[in-house]
């Protein structure tokens, strides 16, 4: 079992930046990826963002590129979504998830964090 924790969610004017933070319990060969996601309410859970540890394979949505960074700091077990230039459109609860191969899909990540609320005011 891989336990996740976001934090690093809050309130922010529209133009403004946020960075969340996702600590993974530890890595082995089942959470090689982590990826972001988010959710609006009302919405289906949308694919943000995924790469693997080493940083070498990295997909994102054509909705957050040149926005939106993930990163990972391999020591501390974390990954990082850096998310610049926000848009109230980008309110939502923020989601990490680890699985094994870079997708897009939820239902093929095996492990959740509880999320994290992002809310963008305009």
């Amino acid at each position: 079992q891989v336990q996740l924790v976001e934090s690093g969610g809050g309130l922010v004017q529209a133009g403004g930046s946020l960075r969340l933070s996702c600590a993974a319990s530890r890595r082995t060969p089942s959470n090689n990826v982590m990826g972001w996601f988010r959710q609006a309410p009302g919405k289906e859970r949308e694919f943000i963002g995924a790469l693997t540890w080493s940083g070498i394979t990295t997909k994102y949505a054509d909705s957050v590129k040149g926005r939106f960074t993930i990163s990972t700091d391999n020591a501390k077990n974390t990954v990082y979504l850096q998310m610049n230039s926000l848009k109230p459109e980008d309110t939502a609860v923020y989601h990490c998830a680890a699985g094994n191969y870079v997708n897009n899909e939820a239902r093929l990540y095996p492990y959740w964090g509880q999320g994290t609320q992002v809310t963008v005011s305009s």
